[in-house]
């Protein structure tokens, strides 16, 4: 049961802004996927075509503290900090080497999705919830 996910990755140039820096709309597409990698480690899809179920974001944040230029390699590593019956929190750390790039939050909610119909939060199904675990505190 997969609890976190760390990966490498190069900025590439289109992820830029004009002053040559990462645009801040791209640190929330890291963690975003880092989220898909750790579900389908867990052997999950957080979006299966056929699926009754999706997990909207409710919440999300980000604090920068360095810079992320074109070509720079860094790491992305999310964490599951929180689970209840019906989200997830994850943390999110981008790193490049011992700096601290920035640092966020994610938290997703279940939602039963039905043609026609709003929305409505429901408990995970336990299929997911036991594939996923909140990491230990470090």
């Amino acid at each position: 049961m997969p609890c976190e996910f760390r990966f490498r990755r190069r900025v590439q140039f289109y992820e830029t802004d004009a002053a040559g820096l990462v645009h801040f709309s791209w640190y929330f597409r890291y963690m975003e996927e880092a989220e898909h990698a750790l579900w389908r480690e867990a052997g999950l899809s957080i979006h299966p075509p056929d699926g009754e179920v999706g997990f909207p974001r409710v919440s999300t944040s980000f604090e920068f503290h360095s810079a992320l230029r074109f070509e720079q390699e860094f790491d992305v590593h999310l964490r599951v900090t929180a689970m209840t019956k019906k989200s997830i929190r994850y943390t999110c750390v981008l790193t490049d080497g011992d700096t601290k790039i920035a640092t966020g939050t994610l938290v997703i909610v279940c939602v039963r999705r039905r043609a026609n119909e709003p929305m409505t939060a429901v408990e995970i199904p336990p299929e997911i919830a036991a594939r996923l675990q909140v990491a230990p505190d470090r």
